[in-house]
């Protein structure tokens, strides 16, 4: 009897285990920011002022690769990220650019500053900011439609 008590508590326990372990993917749900695209509206709490408008910054992350890509102004860029949802933090990984000359080359490295700084972000509607620690908010984006 002892056995089979110990046997119905061992796979009862291993059941509870393998229903609680949770896995690592992101899941969306209507205040996820990935699978869209966020366009530059304010770095550093300043609106973008920008030479040529048409080249406003924007980023999007593909949690199929955990890959975001875009464009900083006129180069365009890519890399790796990790984001927790539930907690909302998020980690750019340093990853690539082109490097051609721009007229607005300013702005497109304090973007890129930001998006590697950034540790946590904030969604309030279509506006997305991305933090770093508590201090005042990096950059400000809205979603592209």
């Amino acid at each position: 009897m002892k056995k089979l008590f110990k046997f119905s508590f061992v796979f009862c326990l291993f059941l509870f285990l393998m229903c609680c372990t949770s896995k690592t993917t992101v899941q969306k749900n209507d205040t996820d920011i990935v699978g869209k695209t966020w366009k530059l509206t304010e770095i550093n709490g300043q609106p973008i002022k920008l030479k040529n408008p048409k080249n406003n910054p924007y980023f999007s992350l593909n949690t199929n690769d955990m890959r975001y890509s875009g464009n900083a102004g006129c180069n365009g860029i890519g890399g790796t990220f990790e984001i927790k949802p539930d907690i909302m933090r998020i980690k750019f990984n340093q990853g690539m650019s082109t490097m051609m000359a721009c007229d607005d080359l300013e702005t497109e490295q304090l973007f890129t500053k930001a998006l590697l700084a950034a540790d946590n972000y904030s969604l309030n509607g279509n506006t997305l900011t991305l933090n770093k620690a508590k201090m005042a908010p990096l950059a400000k984006f809205i979603l592209q439609k």
